[in-house]
């Protein structure tokens, strides 16, 4: 499973109560990140019952490790590179080939918040890829539930959960 931080466990709308906001600074740069200490359980729990990996697919790269992880309870999770940033070839989000690059022929979820039609296009077509979901998430909402509840039911109805 696949998470972005900004738009997704950072969402960009006023958020509810249960986010709390946090300041950090990056390459010199100062935030203010509103994240939810609940996502960190529900993630976990998601792929516990499912048997997936979780892993950064965002530009935060190991930033996401310092100052998202430990903030929401999750563990360090691995990385996926995204760096350098090149241009788009077929209308795809400048991720989706490093996500391509890493997840190689193994099936996957991602919850990210810039995700759209160009970027399965990618993955299937110019990548070959077929056992995947992406999940677009609403960037004003961030991760519900729902996607969560969307990423269940594929893990499992695919038969890629413990369970199968």
């Amino acid at each position: 499973m696949l998470l972005d931080v900004d738009g997704v466990l950072n969402p960009m709308g006023r958020p509810p109560p249960e986010f709390r906001p946090y300041r950090c600074t990056v390459d010199g740069v100062l935030y203010t990140v509103r994240l939810n200490a609940r996502h960190g359980r529900r993630l976990l729990d998601l792929a516990a019952s499912t048997g997936a990996e979780l892993v950064w697919a965002t530009t935060w790269e190991e930033h996401a490790n310092d100052w998202i992880a430990p903030r929401i309870g999750l563990p360090t999770l691995p990385v996926i590179p995204m760096t350098p940033v090149e241009p788009s070839e077929h209308g795809e989000m400048f991720k989706t080939r490093h996500v391509a690059a890493y997840v190689g022929r193994r099936p996957f979820v991602w919850f990210d918040d810039q995700v759209w039609a160009q970027d399965e296009d990618y993955l299937r077509v110019h990548q070959g890829l077929d056992s995947f979901l992406l999940v677009h998430v609403d960037p004003v909402e961030g991760l519900t539930r729902r996607h969560l509840g969307m990423a269940h039911e594929w893990l499992t109805l695919t038969g890629f959960s413990q369970g199968s």
